[in-house]
């Protein structure tokens, strides 16, 4: 398989930027390699609907500018929906167990939350910051995120902090009993 798919590979997973180092790290490839792919990727991308963003550090898929009516139109009907059951099931864990990362969210819910995530973010409703996390964790997984409450949602809710929550101390402690008995052995 070629480098270029792999990268495509990691990148549609992770849902979510990657740098260049963590690229030539899971891939066991010089950065140089690493770089020269992305560039071919942005090539191939060129004239499609799905384009290759970086800043020079990470990497991540975008939508083409070409198609921003579009997508700007789609944003505001999904903006319009309600959150859902899942959306609201994926807010309260970050509530309530937050800031929490991805993976661990996943892990709560049993699916896989990227796009439920990304309708929060762009709701504003959350916020993702680098995770300062177990270092032996970061090592494994590479860079990874954490999300919190925006305290434009903590201002929604009227509470001044997260510790207002209703029963926040009850639901905090089942949170992480769940966690804890559901982790496997190792």
């Amino acid at each position: 398989m070629k480098l270029e798919q792999k990268i495509e590979a990691v990148l549609f997973f992770r849902n979510e930027p990657v740098t260049f180092a963590e690229l030539s790290k899971l891939l066991d490839v010089p950065s140089e390699d690493v770089k020269l792919s992305i560039s071919n990727l942005q090539k191939e991308y060129e004239n499609r609907g799905v384009v290759i963003v970086t800043d020079g550090e990470s990497i991540s898929f975008g939508t083409s500018p070409a198609n921003s009516e579009l997508i700007e139109k789609m944003q505001k009907e999904e903006l319009s929906r309600e959150l859902g059951r899942a959306g609201l099931e994926t807010l309260s864990i970050i509530l309530y167990r937050g800031p929490v990362s991805r993976r661990e969210i996943d892990h709560i819910r049993g699916v896989n939350s990227g796009f439920i995530l990304r309708t929060l973010l762009i709701r504003g409703l959350i916020e993702r910051a680098e995770s300062d996390g177990d270092p032996s964790t970061m090592l494994r997984a590479g860079r990874s995120y954490s999300y919190k409450a925006t305290l434009k949602l903590l201002q929604y809710l009227g509470v001044t902090e997260r510790e207002d929550l209703p029963d926040f101390a009850n639901a905090f402690k089942k949170i992480q009993e769940f966690v804890k008995t559901s982790e496997p052995d190792e």
